[in-house]
């Protein structure tokens, strides 16, 4: 992804030609060996870092005019601190592994034009006294540059994370492989967020086909065309979110007490699907395993003309101080709230939201100070309520 963004990018591709050492990382861009003064009056190498504003897989104009440096203090040819150049120093990690000690601000009236203006305006200010001490030292150093793309698992450039200085912490979601079981109205939605997230693989199993009635509580918005072609629900939604993600795995069946080992492989699992024998099966399966998973549930019902809801999330993990089977439904006396099965897609996205927040609080992605694990959302009074703390 990196090269092929490269080279697509006539401003980046210019560096890469000219002999600069750019590398795409964690949705920044990254050019090395960069010649600076230090404070001891000596020539010593840094990066270059920046933002990336893409567009189709191709660089647009830059959105900031910040740049970022590793390295140690900047310097004149005297060893005096570049205070104009230098905005704020903080050593910091913003994702992969990218260390920043300062972020530079030097703004041309207008803006730069592209990344190319961008960073060799930088690498320049910084290089001109450099140059003065060893006029050998250079930025252009026609060095290759190993590429990481074999690890990526997204078809482009995550810059969302990036822009929003969030890489580092982005990276905690980099986890093992997920399943989601059960491809409806919240499953398709738990799907939607997680394709957006860096998780390894995500594994998709239902046995049913994608049908009208589905498209109405599902994301996105299905041609007549692909309705009439009547897919499994796993394979419509593989072939749509791998333009994203590279590693959606769908599984064509529902999860039975024979294909239930394979579920039991992944690091995390979603259940969405419909109480009875096989999500008992498949529960306790879970808990035996100590396998970490989330179970969603929604129940739908007239009040005198109009629609009240609850949702609930529980998860279950392996600290949890009791299973969380005891919280679920599989069917048989299942409280009236759990018993209708209206799906209503604003409803179903909510829940499936709901559920994504809980993992990403479990990866510690997000700030979790009562750690629940079990929750209910009751419409009519927009209100959760959060049991089970441990």
């Amino acid at each position: 992804m990196s090269q092929q963004l490269i080279s697509l990018s006539p401003d980046l591709k210019r560096l890469r030609d000219e002999g600069y050492e750019i590398q795409v990382r964690a949705g920044y861009l990254v050019m090395s060996h960069v010649p600076y003064v230090t404070r001891a009056r000596q020539v010593a190498f840094g990066d270059l870092v920046s933002e990336l504003t893409l567009a189709a897989n191709r660089t647009a104009r830059p959105s900031s005019h910040v740049a970022m440096f590793s390295g140690s203090t900047p310097c004149d040819q005297m060893g005096a601190p570049l205070s104009r150049l230098i905005n704020s120093s903080n050593r910091s990690t913003i994702g992969d592994g990218i260390v920043i000690d300062h972020t530079f601000s030097s703004k041309p009236t207008t803006g730069y034009a592209d990344y190319y203006e961008k960073m060799t305006t930088y690498a320049a200010i910084l290089g001109k006294y450099a140059s003065i001490i060893d006029p050998g030292a250079m930025a252009t150093t026609f060095r290759p540059v190993l590429s990481p793309d074999d690890d990526e698992v997204f078809t482009y450039v995550d810059t969302a994370s990036s822009r929003a200085g969030i890489a580092a912490i982005t990276a905690r979601l980099a986890t093992g492989p997920v399943a989601i079981v059960g491809l409806g109205g919240t499953g398709a939605y738990i799907l939607d967020l997680m394709a957006k997230t860096p998780v390894r693989a995500i594994h998709l199993w239902d046995g049913d086909r994608f049908l009208q009635h589905n498209a109405f509580r599902a994301p996105g918005a299905p041609s007549l065309a692909a309705l009439e072609e009547q897919p499994y629900k796993v394979d419509y939604f593989a072939a749509i979110y791998s333009n994203m993600h590279r590693a959606i795995v769908p599984h064509s069946e529902f999860v039975s007490e024979a294909n239930v080992a394979q579920v039991l492989t992944v690091a995390f699992v979603f259940l969405a699907l419909d109480s009875g024998p096989a999500k008992r099966v498949l529960v306790q399966q879970l808990e035996a395993a100590g396998r970490p998973f989330v179970d969603v549930g929604m129940g739908v019902h007239d009040v005198g003309g109009t629609l009240g809801a609850l949702l609930r999330v529980t998860t279950s993990t392996p600290h949890a101080e009791q299973p969380a089977s005891h919280r679920l439904s599989y069917g048989d006396g299942a409280a009236p709230e759990y018993r209708t099965n209206i799906q209503i897609a604003d409803l179903n996205a909510l829940n499936a939201a709901l559920a994504v927040i809980r993992w990403k609080k479990y990866l510690s992605f997000y700030c979790d100070l009562e750690h629940e694990h079990h929750s209910t959302y009751q419409l009519d009074g927009n209100e959760i309520t959060n049991e089970d703390r441990w």
